[in-house]
């Protein structure tokens, strides 16, 4: 894999680095790691990469690493940069031959979102999206005993995704994350819907099986001053009538990263937790609540199972997620160079349709919640 973006003076670099590295089945060859060359070499040789193989910036990395020999170039690019420069570098490596692991949102805009997807399309190359929280047994456990009809038909939905960190505007002082993230120049035009939002929303579409088709939103800055929403809530129409409520926000004192989802059916409802990952909450009308502990274990689905490292009682959070996604992704594209079929559990991580429907969601969201006042609005194309 090559990298770009994910310098040492970055957080969420050495997250996939090392969720990347998890399985034994990737390495780091080159990178260009910051648009500040010194910056790129120094974390480049921190990596301990070779100075050849260290970028000043994207396009010198795409055009000097496709002259190497198949078996010496990177595979595929990983980009972890602000949402304004996912675009440009995903392109010229799909144009290249390279495949893609990409950050949410995929894309600045709707129209760019589109513009890869074709470009996907066309060339048949593979793009992950690391939509992380997906990963997790727990939730691959949820998705499965939701598909299998435990729930029955289902009916509602609540997913919650509450932060606390940008409560005052931490931006203005500078050292932090945060200043990107709030400026819509830099991140597109959300700021809590495109940050986490779309992780709540996501979430809710992969275990459920449904897509939203409508939602009725209501976005806000709290923070004096912030020029892009720190909180919004939306009522969400889902396929074959199931509704739900989405909130998410960035300004609830306190919070650290709670994501949580309920899902009600006609015979009873599932609960996650992402602050405490290995448990599943089963909830009957006929019966006790159950605790289902993700695990190595008997009564794990295949699919979350597959995606299990370790025995029952041993937590498996963050890294081993993203891990779930590279192992996957890694998996399919071995099998994509070998011409054979991946195993059907490979398949399973987020590609370049669920980025496209993620720029949708943050569109639709925008539109009902600044530009319809809160109407209805259906799913913008």
């Amino acid at each position: 894999m090559g990298m770009v973006g994910g310098g040492s003076d970055g957080f969420i670099g050495a997250v996939h680095r090392s969720a990347a590295f998890v399985d034994n089945q990737i390495e780091l060859v080159c990178g260009c790691f910051s648009v500040d060359p010194e910056i790129s070499l120094s974390s480049g040789r921190s990596y301990y990469l070779p100075e050849s193989r260290i970028y000043r910036d994207y396009h010198e990395m795409f055009e000097n690493e496709v002259k190497l020999p198949e078996g010496e170039r990177m595979d595929f690019v990983t980009i972890v940069t602000p949402n304004k420069w996912h675009f440009e570098p995903a392109m010229m490596a799909l144009d290249r031959g390279f495949h893609v692991v990409v950050d949410k949102p995929m894309t600045f805009s709707l129209d760019e979102a589109k513009q890869l997807r074709k470009k996907v399309e066309e060339t048949g190359l593979i793009l992950a999206l690391t939509h992380v929280y997906s990963g997790y047994p727990a939730v691959k456990e949820a998705k499965e005993r939701i598909a299998a009809g435990e729930l029955g038909n289902l009916r509602r939905i609540y997913v919650e995704y509450s932060q606390g960190w940008l409560s005052e505007r931490i931006e203005l002082l500078g050292g932090n994350n945060a200043g990107w993230r709030t400026d819509p120049k830099r991140s597109g035009k959300a700021g809590s819907v495109g940050d986490i939002g779309t992780h709540a929303w996501h979430l809710s579409e992969y275990i459920s099986g449904l897509k939203v088709t409508e939602l009725c939103a209501d976005l806000k800055a709290f923070a004096p001053g912030r020029p892009i929403d720190d909180d919004a809530a939306a009522l969400l129409h889902y396929e074959k009538g199931v509704v739900g409520t989405l909130t998410c926000t960035q300004i609830a004192a306190g919070e650290e990263n709670r994501l949580s989802i309920r899902v009600y059916g006609e015979k009873g409802g599932l609960e996650w937790n992402q602050e405490e990952p290995n448990t599943l909450y089963l909830k009957w009308t006929n019966r006790p609540k159950e605790i289902i502990r993700t695990g190595n274990n008997s009564f794990s689905g295949n699919l979350s199972k597959y995606n299990s490292r370790t025995p029952g009682g041993h937590p498996e959070g963050f890294i081993e997620s993203f891990a779930n996604i590279y192992r996957n992704f890694a998996d399919t594209l071995r099998a994509a160079k070998n011409g054979v079929k991946p195993a059907p559990q490979a398949l399973d991580f987020p590609t370049v349709h669920d980025g496209v429907r993620g720029l949708q969601f943050i569109e639709t969201m925008v539109e009902s919640g600044y530009n319809n006042k809160q109407k209805w609005q259906k799913w913008i194309d």
